[in-house]
């Protein structure tokens, strides 16, 4: 199920790149948001699943919509504009080592311990690899850099904090939590195109309508439903290590599909990356939780 994440996550870059040929970034938000939520929503009614009615349920779901879908959407898209995507990369794998501490003091049993340091200082340490030493020395700049890093790193957090929300909220089937998640995210982000004024355009091209369809349907709706499958069964610890893994399918999709040439330095960085996520997975000898 992570692999499977990893793909649907991993081609939004892409399908986001085609998208911005016709629709503003915040209507491709908007639009993903809303086509995942209908489809989820459109799902429960067929099954007979019903909403949950609690309000405190209800203050859950609000809460992974805006720091699972609508804040960090927004924070890393506005920071890339101004520093390149190696750099964006290494600064979103922060993301485990805040699931990491958090989990310690707010999830019971995820504990920090020695594999799960170790796993994720093996991770980072691939990132750098993967995206070449040279794209830390774009950390620092001028001022608008500057910031655009903090909002990347901003972003990171928040899927952070969600991961841990998610994993300490409701147990619900994952269709209900992600519809759910899905409609209070989609709400949010239209109230927000609606007060920004974004004219829609005139006409709709076949390509970009595509590919605004694919992120609601795969990397928005089915990625939610496997995305809260996989908190539940595995954990947020284990689920934050899919910051290592998007940019490792990102390299083997370059080398499949547009022929891009499979480098010494990139095979190197994905042993390391996939050996830090099997060392994380250890249990201790002493009985501490992976």
């Amino acid at each position: 199920m992570l692999a499977l994440l990893v793909v649907l996550w991993g081609s939004a870059f892409g399908l986001t790149e085609i998208a911005l040929r016709l629709f503003s970034p915040l209507q491709i938000v908007t639009g993903r948001l809303w086509i995942g939520a209908l489809v989820l929503l459109s799902l429960l009614v067929v099954s007979g699943q019903g909403l949950p009615r609690s309000w405190r349920t209800w203050g859950y779901f609000l809460s992974m919509s805006v720091f699972g879908n609508v804040l960090p959407f927004y924070l890393i898209s506005w920071g890339q504009q101004a520093i390149p995507s190696g750099l964006t990369g290494i600064l979103m794998a922060v993301m485990p080592l805040v699931v990491l501490v958090l989990a310690h003091f707010l999830v019971p049993g995820e504990k920090l311990n020695t594999p799960k340091i170790i796993g994720f200082v093996m991770g980072f340490c691939g990132i750098v690899l993967l995206t070449g030493p040279s794209a830390l020395a774009g950390l620092g700049g001028n001022p608008a850099e500057i910031i655009a890093q903090f909002s990347v790193l901003a972003g990171a957090v928040c899927y952070g904090l969600n991961l841990i929300i998610a994993r300490r909220g409701p147990r619900l089937p994952p269709q209900v939590t992600a519809g759910c998640v899905l409609l209070g995210s989609a709400l949010l982000s239209a109230a927000a195109s609606i007060a920004q004024g974004d004219p829609l355009p005139g006409s709709l091209d076949l390509a970009p309508t595509a590919a605004l369809l694919s992120l609601g349907l795969l990397s928005t709706g089915l990625a939610t439903v496997v995305y809260y499958r996989v908190v539940a069964r595995a954990g947020a610890t284990f689920l934050s290590l899919i910051n290592y893994l998007i940019p490792v399918f990102a390299v083997l999709a370059g080398v499949v599909f547009l022929g891009e040439e499979m480098t010494t330095r990139a095979v190197l960085a994905l042993v390391v990356i996939l050996s830090g996520i099997l060392v994380s997975r250890r249990r201790e000898t002493s009985g501490g939780a992976a």
